[in-house]
């Protein structure tokens, strides 16, 4: 070969690498009737009753929808629902035993087939189907039945007086799923169900495609990502309105790329939930590409407390079972020397404005948030009620000992630089009152995923202590706070879709929580959950660390986003356009 075909080989070769190779997208050359969402934790599935977090549901509200929803300000806003049910129409029993919802007419999935009465009793069944393993079934547990007058009225019946009617069918954990669809996998084969990724809704985008490799470039990383397609849903209500041809979604990365992604680069037009340090987000802000929006929500990172022993195991391998009470952590003494030697003022600074500490679990709305507890970070303390509980340290190790077993304790979280950090002020923080901790990092697919996966999931939680955020799902905080009671303890028997985690118990929090299930008296119900709270946190049933304020990226010439704490980011993405 003569110089010249080398050079012409050559130059061949490198354009073909090239072009395998993921293009840069620049603010200016995006197209204009795409949508481009990015999660930094992909999501698994887009079937919301299967969601194991935010991520699932933020992509699956773009397909599916519910009843109805809460805006920002706590009222109700119909989606199928023809309207909101009230004592005055009729439709809201005058003895709060049950609802009536009208549906919409001339609804179709977005396969064609027409939306029924029907569909709404299948996603009960489907949901309280314990084989399921639902992760919406808090919303459901004071139905008694469900039944469809006609193809356009559904009553739901409560088994008592229910305050809290409009939990089911509404908001995330009311998304109605197609019957025709998922019929055949109402049992223990529900995670197998190709719809789970390949999703029907009647919302105003449908699956075009669910890639489960794909990579994206911010700046000069390359991303590994999934990448979820949508377009419009042609059987949409209201198909003219929408203003995109598509929506992409992808998910990976972390939150530092995602922002990276939006504020600077301006190669995707929403990033969500950017836990990323305040500077950072001035810094990348101030390019004048894009902006954060930060509202707050009912949303807590805190420090869970494992009452089972992770380290024991029934006869059939399952560990964190209800058999076996944790060794250390039954003992208040300790579980109150960890809390008053956490810094919590120190961690909610790495959060800047969306973050601030708190001694609630229950924070939103604002009329439920304690104003009866208070946090301390007291060092000595801590270190007196460890001695008093009789751990001391008898080796000279720096650690302290009783009885032969070392005082360590395995501390897991997701993979996130603000959790990390996290993680290292509180292995600091405990090391100084002779506390050893084991820190465990897990892939936040696995580690929120669903529990079929691994046994690396929160809702497992094989360790000692471990850090997530979660809050209420709608301004009732009834189905949040029933994950504290005895019967909602997660467990192998009920394929870990109990939402007591922590498997701790109290008959005193018990019989709180029955009397807010029939209460009708919005202040003296008001007053039940608050004391509920107090009680879980006198307790150290829990350690809050800092409530969240919800930030998310956005281009600057998005418009129409209105986000909502009571559901997912996407709940109105059919109102989302591109200013001109």
């Amino acid at each position: 070969m003569n110089f010249s075909s080398r050079g012409t080989f050559f130059l061949v070769i490198v354009a073909a690498l090239l072009a395998c190779m993921p293009q840069r997208a620049t603010p200016t050359d995006l197209d204009s009737e795409t949508l481009r969402l990015l999660l930094w934790q992909a999501p698994s599935t887009l079937n919301p009753h299967l969601a194991p977090g935010i991520k699932d549901q933020t992509a699956s509200r773009i397909v599916y929808e519910p009843l109805a929803s809460f805006d920002r300000e706590g009222n109700l806003v119909p989606f199928l629902a023809a309207e909101i049910p009230s004592l005055e129409n009729g439709q809201v029993a005058a003895d709060g035993r049950s609802v009536t919802w009208k549906l919409k007419p001339n609804i179709k999935w977005s396969d064609g087939v027409p939306f029924t009465a029907k569909d709404v009793l299948f996603t009960y069944a489907y949901i309280t189907n314990g084989d399921v393993g639902s992760s919406s079934t808090g919303s459901y547990k004071s139905v008694e039945r469900v039944e469809a007058l006609d193809d356009l009225t559904v009553k739901v019946a409560f088994k008592n007086v229910n305050p809290a009617w409009s939990l089911p069918f509404v908001g995330v954990q009311g998304m109605i799923i197609p019957e025709h669809v998922f019929a055949g996998y109402n049992n223990k084969n529900a995670t197998n169900a190709p719809a789970n990724l390949a999703a029907i809704g009647t919302g105003p985008y449908r699956l075009k495609e669910f890639r489960t490799q794909d990579v994206l470039l911010i700046g000069e990383d390359v991303v590994n990502t999934v990448k979820i397609i949508f377009e419009p849903n042609p059987e949409y209500r209201d198909r003219p309105s929408l203003k995109f041809k598509e929506v992409t979604l992808e998910g990976g990365g972390d939150a530092s790329t995602a922002a990276n992604a939006v504020l600077n680069e301006g190669i995707v037009d929403y990033a969500w939930n950017l836990q990323v340090g305040e500077a950072e987000l001035r810094r990348l802000e101030a390019k004048g590409i894009g902006r954060v929006d930060l509202y707050w929500g009912s949303y807590v990172e805190r420090v869970m407390l494992n009452f089972s022993d992770s380290r024991r195991e029934t006869a059939d391998g399952e560990r964190s079972s209800t058999q076996f009470p944790h060794p250390i952590l039954t003992d208040k003494r300790v579980r109150q020397a960890l809390a008053v030697a956490i810094d919590r003022g120190k961690i909610a600074e790495l959060y800047g404005r969306s973050g601030r500490a708190t001694a609630n679990l229950l924070v939103a709305p604002a009329s439920f948030a304690s104003q009866s507890t208070s946090w301390e970070f007291n060092l000595d303390k801590a270190r007196a009620l460890l001695e008093e509980a009789g751990w001391r340290d008898t080796d000279g190790d720096t650690f302290r000992d009783k009885d032969g077993v070392p005082l360590t304790l395995v501390f897991q979280t997701s993979f996130n630089s603000m959790r990390e950090t996290t993680q290292d002020i509180i292995e600091a923080d405990l090391a100084s009152i002779g506390v050893r901790i084991e820190n465990k990092l897990i892939d936040s697919s696995i580690f929120l995923g669903a529990t079929s996966d691994s046994t690396n999931t929160r809702r497992h939680f094989y360790s000692d202590l471990e850090e997530f955020a979660y809050g209420n799902k709608g301004p009732d905080p009834g189905s949040y706070m029933i994950g504290w009671t005895c019967a909602e303890a997660a467990q192998k028997a009920n394929n870990w879709s109990g939402s007591n985690w922590a498997r701790y118990c109290s008959d005193d929090y018990d019989a709180l929580f029955r009397a807010s299930a029939t209460e009708i008296d919005p202040e003296k119900r008001r007053r039940l959950f608050v004391a509920m709270n107090d009680l879980l946190i006198s307790d150290v049933a829990v350690i809050p660390l800092v409530e969240w304020g919800y930030v998310s990226g956005l281009r600057n010439d998005i418009a129409g986003y209105d986000p909502t704490p009571w559901d997912s980011e996407t709940w109105n993405i059919a109102s989302w356009h591109r200013k001109k």
